[in-house]
């Protein structure tokens, strides 16, 4: 609590924090994959040299 009797933080197990953690990635992954879905997708071949320069 905050000097004006406000909460500014919590303390909560680990295994909760890691449960809150893993179900905000999967959402993040979710509405990437949605707002990707109408890019241009790659052949392997071409697949392969996008990844080869990400090295």
């Amino acid at each position: 609590m905050d000097e004006n009797q406000q909460p500014i933080a919590v303390q909560i197990s680990i295994a909760d924090f890691e449960k809150i953690e893993e179900i905000l990635e999967n959402y993040g992954l979710v509405k990437l994959m949605d707002e990707s879905e109408n890019d241009e997708r790659l052949n392997k071949e071409k697949a392969l040299k996008y990844y080869q320069s990400l090295k």
